[in-house]
């Protein structure tokens, strides 16, 4: 079987979204505002971090002791577990709509799971600023050792659980629609997430009678964290995917097995880690470091799944007739580049240095591309919301792609000559003027990013915000 991939802005792209569903359409838009929303508070607290940091400062502003550790924690839980499950579940809405062709059962439970969404915004935030609680800058989910907190993290998963559970009802009675891409690789990472929920909660089991603390968070979300990177990775898969289909629109794709079958891997690793966490205990060594070698073998999904891809894209580059002027086809490009460069870094990390961070912010850079690339792309072309060509959306991407990369490199420079993570001013210790190099090329590219990524949010949530009473 195969598909001709048309371009964006054609009538085809509406297919990916048979509602006529006002209803849908409003819940599509309100997870889009949950992923802005999120991103904009994780920019507001990084803000805050800085701020935090001036001498002299606790005499003007009332923050709390300790601020600096909670901020850290808010900063990362809003830009990369809320926004990613956000995300997600804009997959979820669209993905439930096409199969049960814009009337799917149990639709109001898409308004519970919304809720349960922004109240858990509520409770994560607020504990940066009450005078109780430890931050824990553990592995994978930091935490903050106070009960509103984890309330908050609680609600996340059930609102990502409820969207999970009403697209997996609907998949009966769709005939064969589940084999379509989005859907598919929607169905893979809902699979991967509810195992994910499955090892936290075995390891919950064990620790039921522990009081909360730096040791306790980082045995909760250490192998439940790690099945979650690979639920991250069929997220990255499948937007690729999509991308390439709303992209590469002259040539024609074969049905893909090969990406069937790299993120049925996935799920299949995925839930190995059950085993795994309910064979070795927390606090045993061989459950640190059996997850820790497991992400290894996320490398052969990943190859069959971005094999075709790469394939397509080179063969319509033969034919001239790469859409350069896609933002959707540039981060379709940049993701997986970046992706790959961090994954690279990730094969030198040892856990102690500033090369770990440069490695997973490598990761999270190539992940969070692909996402900017389905709101332009798909998002808010569904919600009837497009955002014009100009050069600042192109500009948005490259200064995004290239800070990021630009802060990754140096922080692997840094992490070269012993550069510790997780800590900054004097206690870094940069005596190695290769260490003082890279922590530059780190800051400044950062900053670089930290524009790219305010002018995605102010784009993205100004379309969002933009008037208009019409969903597709």
């Amino acid at each position: 079987m195969t598909i001709v991939i048309n371009p964006v802005n054609s009538d085809s792209l509406k297919d990916l979204l048979v509602t006529h569903n006002f209803s849908l359409g409003r819940e599509l838009y309100a997870w889009a505002g949950l992923s802005m929303f999120s991103l904009a508070l994780a920019g507001s607290f990084a803000l805050l971090l800085a701020i935090s940091r001036i001498p002299g400062i606790e005499t003007l502003v009332l923050l709390p002791i300790d601020f600096f550790e909670k901020g850290l924690v808010i900063h990362v839980v809003f830009s990369f577990v809320v926004w990613f499950q956000a995300v997600f579940c804009c997959f979820l809405n669209v993905s439930t709509s096409r199969l049960a062709l814009g009337a799917p059962r149990l639709e109001a439970l898409g308004w519970v799971a919304l809720m349960a969404g922004y109240i858990s915004c509520f409770f994560l935030f607020l504990p940066a600023f009450l005078e109780r609680g430890e931050a824990t800058l553990n592995n994978y989910i930091p935490a903050i050792t106070d009960p509103l907190y984890y309330t908050g993290l609680i609600l996340l998963a059930c609102s990502v659980s409820i969207m999970i559970f009403r697209f997996l009802i609907n998949i009966w009675g769709s005939n064969s629609r589940w084999k379509e891409p989005l859907i598919y690789g929607t169905l893979c990472v809902g699979l991967i997430f509810i195992i994910a929920m499955l090892c936290f909660a075995i390891v919950e089991n064990y620790m039921a009678m522990d009081e909360f603390s730096f040791d306790y968070n980082e045995s909760l979300f250490w192998g439940g964290g790690h099945v979650l990177q690979f639920a991250n990775t069929a997220l990255l898969i499948t937007s690729l995917y999509v991308l390439a289909r709303l992209t590469l629109f002259d040539i024609l794709v074969n049905e893909n097995y090969l990406f069937m079958a790299g993120l049925a891997l996935l799920v299949f690793y995925a839930a190995t880690g059950v085993f795994f966490t309910l064979e070795f205990a927390p606090n045993n060594e061989k459950y640190w470091s059996t997850f820790t070698n497991f992400k290894y073998v996320m490398g052969i999904p990943i190859i069959l799944a971005a094999f075709p891809i790469f394939l397509d894209a080179l063969k319509q580059g033969i034919r001239d007739a790469v859409p350069t002027r896609s933002p959707s086809f540039i981060c379709l490009v940049l993701s997986p580049l970046i992706f790959f460069i961090g994954g690279i870094l990730g094969l030198f990390v040892d856990g102690a240095d500033t090369r770990t961070p440069a490695h997973y912010h490598g990761i999270i850079a190539g992940i969070n591309l692909s996402f900017m690339g389905l709101f332009y792309g798909l998002f808010l072309p569904l919600l009837n919301r497009e955002i014009e060509h100009t050069k600042a959306l192109y500009a948005q991407i490259y200064l995004f792609g290239g800070g990021q990369l630009l802060a990754c490199i140096g922080l692997f420079l840094a992490g070269g000559y012993g550069t510790p993570r997780k800590v900054a001013g004097e206690y870094q210790g940069l005596e190695e003027m290769g260490a003082v190099i890279g922590m530059y090329m780190n800051g400044f590219g950062a900053l670089i990013a930290v524009i790219g990524g305010v002018m995605f949010i102010w784009m993205a949530s100004k379309a969002l915000l933009r008037g208009s009473n019409s969903f597709h």
